[in-house]
């Protein structure tokens, strides 16, 4: 089987609060924790990772954690390749709590990161989500077997969970009227932030 990209997104859940009044690492940074992916289950893609291999990626990653090198982009492309000019935070540790992965994540002060640290503290939600490479085999039903050629790559951040209805709960009118409301969120930050010198670039 040919391996390719996998890309999976959650719902990362965090309150404005924890960035502005929530844990800070020793640089200062803001910290923020949640869950990065769930074991053994068919998630918004359709396809299901077995509990072993989240294991065995995860015993990897542990290193990569504690040589300072969990880094990860503010949206991801389709590649390999973690682009260090669009990284916007650091993985500072990874656990598991039963069947979910769990990680506690510093906000870097780079472009990136304060792009990510001003959408949270504004209250526009995000996704985390896992970048690896690997095959799939069918299982029936759409859904798909993520095979033991898997690597993990990184987390990164990104705008749209997997599964669509995650932001149902936001609004009663529905999903349409999220999706508006964050974009303009979304361009109302991006502009505060590139205008901050008091010069704006032409759109």
């Amino acid at each position: 089987m040919m391996k390719q990209v996998l890309i999976e997104t959650n719902l990362f859940k965090v309150n404005p609060r924890q960035i502005s009044e929530g844990m800070a690492s020793p640089s200062g940074n803001p910290l923020v924790e949640g869950i990065l992916a769930t074991a053994g289950e068919v998630n918004g893609n359709q396809r299901v990772y077995s509990p072993d291999i989240w294991k065995r990626e995860i015993d990897k990653y542990q290193k990569v954690v504690e040589e300072n090198r969990a880094t990860g982009e503010l949206d991801h492309p389709d590649s390999s390749i973690i682009n260090l000019k669009n990284v916007s935070h650091i993985i500072r540790e990874i656990w598991w709590d039963g069947n979910e992965i769990m990680g506690k994540i510093e906000i870097l002060p780079t472009a990136a990161g304060n792009i990510l640290k001003a959408l949270i503290q504004n209250g526009v939600v995000v996704g985390v989500s896992s970048r690896g490479e690997g095959s799939l085999k069918p299982m029936g039903n759409g859904m798909m077997e993520v095979q033991d050629d898997f690597n993990l790559i990184c987390w990164d951040f990104v705008s749209t969970p997997s599964n669509p209805g995650s932001y149902m709960h936001l609004v009663k009118e529905g999903i349409e009227e999220v999706k508006t409301h964050n974009l303009n969120k979304v361009n109302e930050i991006l502009t505060d932030i590139l205008c901050a010198n008091g010069t704006c670039p032409v759109f």
